[in-house]
């Protein structure tokens, strides 16, 4: 919690929620192919839109990665990238 609580400035900074900060974060990130969001109240579709109209600079980015420190893979190979993950399940489909 200590973790998110460090967020919550960067948030306010840029005039979002923790939650829009968060899909902000992932539709920015260029190791995230895309971005699945759901909602079960409509109040939170609009909560989604903002975030999808946010723009973070490189600034921001690296302000929320020095908070996040070691809890996210920052390494693309340890990661896996989503076209080597569907390459090496349809080379497991036909052998």
């Amino acid at each position: 919690m200590d973790t998110v609580e460090g967020l919550r400035p960067i948030a306010q900074a840029v005039g979002l929620s923790l939650a829009q900060l968060a899909v902000a974060w992932v539709l920015h990130n260029r190791h995230v192919a895309s971005a699945i969001i759901g909602a079960s109240r409509p109040e939170q579709i609009s909560e989604n839109t903002k975030a999808v109209e946010a723009r973070l600079g490189e600034d921001i980015m690296n302000s929320i990665d020095d908070v996040l420190g070691d809890i996210i893979e920052r390494d693309p190979a340890k990661a896996g990238r989503p076209y080597d993950v569907m390459t090496r399940w349809r080379a497991s489909e036909t052998a």
